[in-house]
């Protein structure tokens, strides 16, 4: 019997597993996240691990590094810095699934690498629009990689800003949004955010801003159908929400916030670090009129004291949002009212952030332990704590079913392969 072109199409289909369900990949393009959220909303981690339990691979890195692994399809990326001066760049690529170096790129650096000890010259994390991968050091080396590692571009902003630097070393994490790479560049002396071409890396605008050392990187704030991504930079003077390619402030709150942790950003509402946590309203904000007005100020919807974070920036999950504070306590709060509902002390000091996958919050400390937390609406639960030999100060990377974690020494695939 001849079969008819159609049936051969099906059954062409079904042999080649088109019907079988399909694999999910989840990026994680940038600092804590593709939506820099700090949430996974469809990756199911393990609980538990050891250095020989639940680790899928591990691969030697060449220098340190505080910046977290981004994750871009099937590959997972991360940047070092070695040398006695910190001068040597790098920025390595591997294959998510079994660890396989696939590439790494070096460069010297251009400006200072000098920093506090606890730090390093790779210190920001790099972000991806999924085409290119941007990798930004404390030297304020710029590079643009395709993601087979060859060089599209590179900025000297140190050449370009010689004054652009603080003594303990920078650490602001640039972001892709709205089809620019905004980069934050806040310092003591010349302080100033730019936003760059994604594919020439040619300026777009730049912004002054606060003279105070600030290490704190950007968020989005979603569009809606009437309006387009903004990116919102934080500074000790408080938050400025501007549009990604013309640099434009469209709304600002001037009260102040803090230069460590970042704010974050869930269900229209801006949780800022600012006198505790304050929560603002801008979606009933318009762009303001005329070159000369002062931008409007978003509502503020709550404010409380004791949710101040220390380090570690807060997340929002299921309507709570997640701090953990300068004595290690992790405090659970109502979105609606900022009202604290339970807290729970976790061991240790914490310079990465926490994430959530699964209604479990994931936190490391700097001795390599991460806390797994089970996110209860009465009280939150310690599910493991899991030791790594390593110190980790990075924030983890979470895709499908893996937790990716750096130290100055490997990067770690936590799941089960």
């Amino acid at each position: 019997m001849k079969l008819k072109p159609s049936v051969l199409v099906v059954c062409g289909l079904l042999l080649a597993g088109w019907y079988e369900p399909q694999v999910y990949s989840e990026d994680w393009t940038q600092f804590r996240g593709s939506d820099i959220s700090g949430v996974s909303t469809k990756g199911n981690p393990p609980i538990s691990w050891s250095d020989d339990e639940n680790i899928a691979w591990s691969a030697a890195l060449p220098g340190r590094g505080l910046s977290s692994p981004i994750v871009v399809g099937d590959k997972v990326l991360v940047s070092a810095c070695s040398g006695y001066r910190q001068d040597r760049l790098h920025v390595l690529c591997f294959s998510k699934a079994d660890g396989r170096l696939l590439w790494e790129r070096q460069f010297w650096a251009t400006g200072r690498t000098i920093s506090h000890p606890k730090t390093c010259n790779a210190a920001n994390t790099p972000c991806s629009d999924g085409q290119r991968v941007y990798v930004l050091f404390s030297s304020n080396d710029l590079v643009c990689l395709d993601l087979s590692g060859d060089l599209q571009w590179y900025r000297s902003l140190m050449g370009d800003f010689p004054n652009a630097s603080n003594s303990l070393g920078m650490a602001s994490s640039p972001i892709v949004v709205g089809g620019a790479l905004v980069v934050p560049i806040e310092n003591d002396s010349q302080s100033l955010a730019t936003g760059l071409d994604l594919s020439t890396g040619e300026p777009l605008w730049k912004l002054d801003r606060p003279k105070r050392a600030n290490w704190t990187s950007p968020v989005i704030f979603p569009g809606s159908s009437a309006s387009a991504d903004l990116a919102i930079l934080q500074s000790s003077a408080g938050l400025a929400a501007v549009e990604p390619l013309t640099g434009k402030v469209v709304w600002a709150f001037d009260k102040g916030a803090s230069t460590i942790p970042s704010s974050v950003v869930s269900g229209g509402i801006v949780y800022a670090p600012s006198g505790g946590i304050t929560a603002l309203d801008p979606r009933e904000l318009t762009d303001h009129l005329g070159a000369n007005s002062s931008p409007p100020s978003p509502k503020t919807v709550w404010k409380v004291d004791k949710l101040g974070p220390g380090t570690a920036s807060p997340v929002v999950w299921n309507d709570r949002l997640y701090t953990i504070n300068r004595a290690g306590v992790l405090l659970s709060a109502s979105v609606q009212t900022g009202e604290i509902v339970w807290q729970l002390r976790l061991q240790g000091s914490f310079s990465g952030s926490p994430v959530v996958a699964a209604n479990r919050l994931y936190a490391c400390n700097e001795n390599g332990q991460t806390t797994v937390v089970g996110l209860g609406d009465a009280s939150g639960e310690v599910l493991a704590e899991n030791k790594l030999t390593d110190t980790i100060l990075c924030t983890p990377a979470l895709s499908d079913n893996f937790i990716f974690v750096r130290s100055d020494q490997r990067l770690y695939c936590i799941g089960a392969n």
